[in-house]
């Protein structure tokens, strides 16, 4: 969310970046903002002027009362009362004015960073840098759910039954494989100095709608019926949500946090060949890491978060590389965001693994995580999280890039201390 301020003195730099996310239909907010403001201003000042003017009478009323002149007071007293009703009316008003502005509010997207490529959607997202050499082998990679019932590591018949579509029973070898692989991304995250956590899985409404914009919570939130509750999409929402209403000292910043949640998205649309198996699911587990900073620290952090994800995968031999996001892909809490993608030899293309994000202050001003300087001045911190890894998507690009001829699965030496090291998985069938 913006500050009104800045919407009120910046009107044409808002609707600029309106358009540059091709998002047209918002272009009425904006002025729509600025008359609701200057409204609620006139009522506050207006209310304010009454206010003063009923302490001013009620002290008359006093004055009066004590020399005998009854009428007179009595008559002020009916100003008095005149002035409250006025007060309440406009009070009531005000508050409607307020409600309406703030939803205005969180509709208009963030100011995106300059450095944003400009595209209406992810078909123009910008390559940035390629990490390890894409290979293809020249034996055939059988679809990713093919891999693992070689390894009788997969039930999608059983989860089918039980849960329905986009659910799944890992088992054995590849139930380990993605155990393993979550326990080594929160011992990498540790040693780079962030702090492991396990958070609320449920989080409320004012939390939901403190760290992501209506449009993502309709898309992907679970909603608890009958209670003021939903599941996380992402262990970001609880972990963002951990400083609401919080004054940090600046001398606590930066907060780095890894967690590790289970998540639970609707996937709304979600469609195609390359979504079967366990690609695009309702349920998963991720480990992530978010930073809660002084604004002028995000955007160095930014680039330490991405550069985590892409070190991990590299670290496990899955060659990646880091896409940039156009404007039009942006979601409208987010300054800017990259995209991590592994490689498919299968598919002999990259794909998208882990989504970095600076959120400037919108999520802080939502959510109310306000910082105090040294210097007594008081600020809204800067937000960031990323993805360190999410399997079993995740799984995905491990199983296609360690593969052999023979159908064995290779473990890097970096994962195989968490597969009581194992180097290799032999199938079952």
């Amino acid at each position: 969310m913006l500050d009104i301020k800045f919407v009120r003195n910046n009107p044409d730099v808002v609707k600029q970046n309106i358009k540059n996310k091709f998002q047209d239909e918002k272009l009425p907010l904006v002025d729509e903002v600025i008359e609701l403001d200057q409204k609620n201003r006139d009522i506050k000042g207006e209310v304010e002027a009454l206010r003063a003017e009923k302490n001013k009478i009620s002290k008359q009323i006093g004055a009066c009362m004590a020399q005998g002149k009854k009428e007179e007071a009595e008559e002020l007293k009916r100003k008095v009362a005149e002035s409250a009703a006025r007060i309440e009316e406009l009070s009531k008003e005000e508050k409607e004015v307020e409600e309406k502005l703030k939803q205005n509010m969180m509709i208009i997207p963030n100011i995106i960073d300059p450095s944003v490529p400009i595209g209406k959607d992810d078909s123009q997202n910008v390559e940035i840098e390629k990490f390890g050499e894409p290979f293809v082998p020249d034996f055939e990679i059988p679809y990713h759910t093919e891999i693992m019932e070689a390894f009788d590591g997969i039930d999608l018949e059983s989860a089918g039954r039980v849960a329905g579509n986009g659910f799944y029973y890992l088992m054995g070898d590849i139930a380990r494989i993605h155990s393993s692989v979550l326990a080594y991304a929160r011992d990498f995250m540790i040693n780079r100095g962030f702090t492991y956590c396990v958070p609320p899985f449920m989080i409320r409404s004012n939390v939901v709608t403190g760290v992501m914009s209506f449009a993502e919570m309709d898309s992907m939130m679970y909603k608890i019926e009958g209670e003021d509750l939903y599941l996380i999409g992402t262990s970001e929402h609880s972990m963002i949500g951990k400083f609401i209403d919080t004054m940090l000292e600046e001398k606590q910043l930066p907060q780095t946090l890894t967690s590790y949640s289970p998540c639970f998205r609707k996937e709304k649309g979600a469609h195609g060949i390359e979504e079967r198996g366990v690609y695009r699911i309702h349920q998963f587990e991720k480990q992530e890491m978010i930073v809660v900073c002084k604004p002028e620290e995000s955007k160095i952090w930014y680039d330490k978060l991405w550069q985590n994800t892409v070190d991990l995968f590299r670290s496990l031999d899955i060659p990646v590389r880091t896409l940039e996001c156009c404007s039009g892909d942006l979601a409208d809490l987010k300054v800017k965001s990259c995209d991590v993608e592994a490689w498919s030899p299968r598919q002999k293309k990259y794909f998208e693994v882990g989504s970095c994000s600076n959120l400037g202050d919108a999520q802080a001003r939502r959510l109310g995580i306000r910082v105090k300087g040294e210097d007594g001045t008081k600020y809204f911190a800067h937000t960031l999280n990323n993805t360190v890894v999410a399997p079993p998507r995740m799984l995905i690009a491990f199983l296609e890039n360690n593969l052999q001829e023979d159908g064995s699965v290779k473990i890097p030496k970096a994962l195989q201390p968490y597969m009581g090291g194992t180097e290799k998985l032999v199938p079952k069938k």
